[in-house]
């Protein structure tokens, strides 16, 4: 049965999960974001979540570790808890994603997904940025900071998700051809960004069932 599996990474400040959230009510499907964190723990029982949330969307220190591994670790059904907290939780998140994307439509946010399911024909994935001006402004009110010191936020942010992301993916974080699409939230703000990719997602499925 065709689904919608719309994946959403976005540079911190951009908008990207206020946008996801609201797709999700557009198309009347789920959203998932900080639900994996919450959905692992429940998992995998031995897992503190306040553990896990503070390695969430980070990727591990233990580089040479997780090399003489292989990669192949993340693709098996057994995860060893020799691992890493980090590739622990990377590699029940992939798990996670795959079930999901088979079980129903909906919406993910962050955690590679687009990468996890790079293979899955229902996929349509997104990338969100912003003008780094939106970015300083929607930064400093959400943290009450300064704009000077929000764009320090931003700079921190961005280089951990692009270290995640590249380092259990392999690409790079936010190049084009990534994704299926890149969109300057700042053009059509927050709902109007929202609403171009729930009508996309609705035209790509028109489009295939012609």
């Amino acid at each position: 049965m065709k689904k919608t599996i719309i994946t959403i990474a976005r540079q911190y400040g951009s908008g990207g999960r206020e946008i996801g959230e609201r797709v999700a009510e557009l198309l009347g499907i789920p959203k998932y974001d900080k639900e994996f964190v919450t959905m692992a723990a429940e998992q995998e029982s031995a897992l503190d979540p306040r553990a896990l949330e503070k390695v969430d969307e980070r990727a591990t220190s233990s580089l040479l570790y997780t090399l003489a591994m292989g990669s192949n670790m993340f693709h098996t059904p057994h995860i060893s808890p020799a691992l890493p907290l980090n590739d622990r939780l990377f590699a029940i998140q992939c798990s996670i994603i795959r079930n999901l994307a088979e079980e129903h439509s909906c919406v993910m946010i962050g955690r590679c997904a687009d990468y996890v399911l790079r293979e899955n024909p229902d996929r349509l994935s997104i990338f969100i940025y912003a003008d780094i001006d939106a970015r300083k402004k929607r930064v400093a009110e959400r943290h009450n900071v300064k704009e000077s010191e929000a764009i320090d936020i931003i700079n921190k942010t961005d280089r951990r998700r692009a270290s995640y992301y590249n380092f259990y993916t392999g690409n790079k974080w936010g190049k084009y051809d990534n994704y299926h699409i890149a969109i300057n939230s700042t053009v059509l703000g927050i709902e109007g960004t929202a609403r171009l990719i729930a009508d996309m997602a609705r035209l790509r499925g028109t489009a295939e069932e012609e």
